[in-house]
C-alpha cells in the first residue's frame, strides 16, 4: 500500500459515539459517469497480518476516508456508516467468526466492519454496489490477503458461484471444515430482498447475521398471530431459518444519523433436509402469498383458484382449524399441512 493510501486511512483521536454531527456540511460530490460493467477487486498480497487497521473506525476516520474519494453518503444507496467499533465487535461475536472462516459482507463502505472481520482471522467476500467504496475498501486491505471485493449489486449477484470460486482459488481455506457465514450492516431498503436471497442457502451458509431497521427486526423475529404484522415474509423466514433478535443499536452510532434505530438479528439457517416437507417450495409460497392477498379475507375465498371453497373448508377442519380461518391465524406448520392437502401436483 502506498504512503498516500496509508495517509487517509489513519484514524484521528476518537470522539464520543453520542456526539451530534452536523450533516448539513456535505462533502463535495462528483457526478457519476456512464454506467460500467461490474468490477472485481482482489487483494493479492498474502501474509499473516491480521491487525490490518488496528485503530478504531470513528467519525473522523470515516469522514477522512470519504473525503479521500471526494464522496459523501448517498441516500439513494442507503449509506449510513457505522461509527462504533464496539458494535462491529458484537456483530462479529454474534456470528462466532473464527480464524479462517469465510464471511460474506454486504456493503462494506469504508471498511469499518470489514476491519473487525479480518482482525478476527476471516476471509471476507465483500459485495459493494458503489464503485468508489469498492475501490476504497480494496485499497485499504490490499496487504492482508484476506479480502475479495465485488463491485456488484447484491440483489443481482451470483453469490453461490462467487463463494464456490473463493473456496477453489484460496488454498488456505478448507472447504470441508465449515460453512461460510454472512455478517453485514446492510442498507435498510434492501432488507427483504437480501433475506429472500440468502435464507434458502443453508447448503453453503450456516448463519446470516444482519443489522436491520429495528422495526423490521421485531416483525421478522417476533410476529404475533392475528395481527397486521404477520405476513408472508414471516412464513418464509421460519421455513428456512430459526431467527433470533440479538440487540438494539441506537441511531446515534451511524453517520449520517438515520431516523430510526437498528437491531441485530441472527438467522440460523436450516439444512435442506430440515425444511418443512412440501411437494414444491414454489407452489407452497405461491399458496401463502395468495392466501394473504385478500386483506382480512377468509382462506376459503382467497384460495379458490386452487380448489373449491368446500374442499378448502374440509382441509382446514381436518387440521384442526375453523373453516372460516384467515391467513394471519395460520402457523408455518398449518400452511404446510394445508398446502399438502389441497394442491394437486
Amino acid at each position: 500500500m502506498s504512503l498516500s493510501h496509508q495517509c487517509y486511512l489513519q484514524t484521528l483521536p476518537p470522539i464520543s459515539h453520542t456526539a451530534s454531527f452536523n450533516c448539513h456540511n456535505k462533502l463535495p460530490q462528483k457526478p457519476y459517469g456512464a454506467r460500467r460493467s461490474p468490477k472485481l477487486y482482489i487483494a493479492c498480497a498474502r501474509g499473516n497480518n491480521r491487525a490490518s487497521t488496528p485503530n478504531k473506525d470513528n467519525y473522523h476516520a470515516t469522514l477522512k476516508a470519504l473525503n479521500s474519494k471526494g464522496r459523501s453518503p448517498r441516500k439513494s444507496l442507503g449509506q449510513n456508516y457505522m461509527l462504533n467499533s464496539d458494535i462491529n465487535e458484537q456483530l462479529v461475536g454474534v456470528a462466532g467468526v473464527e480464524e479462517d472462516d469465510v464471511v460474506l459482507e454486504i456493503g462494506p463502505g469504508t471498511g469499518s466492519l470489514t476491519n473487525t472481520l479480518i482482525n478476527s482471522g476471516a476471509f471476507v467476500l465483500a459485495v459493494e454496489k458503489d464503485k468508489h467504496m469498492a475501490a476504497l475498501v480494496s485499497e485499504r486491505f490490499s496487504s492482508t490477503g484476506k479480502l475479495k471485493v465485488l463491485n456488484e449489486d447484491i440483489v443481482k449477484c451470483h453469490v453461490r458461484s462467487h463463494i464456490s470460486s473463493l473456496y477453489e482459488n484460496t488454498k488456505e481455506i478448507d472447504p470441508d471444515s465449515r460453512k461460510a457465514k454472512v455478517v453485514a450492516n446492510i442498507p435498510f431498503y434492501i432488507s427483504t430482498n437480501v433475506i429472500k436471497l440468502l435464507l434458502p442457502m443453508g447448503d453453503i451458509f450456516s448463519e446470516v447475521v444482519l443489522l436491520l431497521q429495528e422495526e423490521t427486526a421485531m416483525r421478522l423475529v417476533e410476529p404475533s398471530l392475528r395481527t397486521p404484522e404477520y405476513r408472508p415474509i414471516n412464513i418464509f423466514v421460519n421455513f428456512y431459518s430459526d431467527p433470533e433478535y440479538k440487540f438494539k443499536v441506537e441511531r446515534t452510532n451511524f453517520f449520517p444519523q438515520p431516523n430510526v434505530d437498528a437491531a441485530v438479528v441472527s438467522f440460523k439457517l436450516k439444512q435442506p433436509s430440515e425444511y418443512p416437507q412440501v411437494s414444491s417450495s414454489k407452489s407452497f409460497f405461491a399458496l401463502v402469498n395468495s392466501a394473504f392477498n385478500g386483506k382480512r379475507k377468509m382462506i376459503r375465498k382467497t384460495l379458490q383458484h386452487i380448489c373449491t371453497s368446500l374442499e378448502i373448508e374440509e382441509a382446514l377442519e381436518s387440521i384442526g382449524l375453523l373453516s372460516t380461518s384467515r391467513p394471519e391465524e395460520l402457523t408455518v406448520d398449518d400452511f404446510v399441512k394445508l398446502h399438502n392437502l389441497i394442491t394437486k401436483e
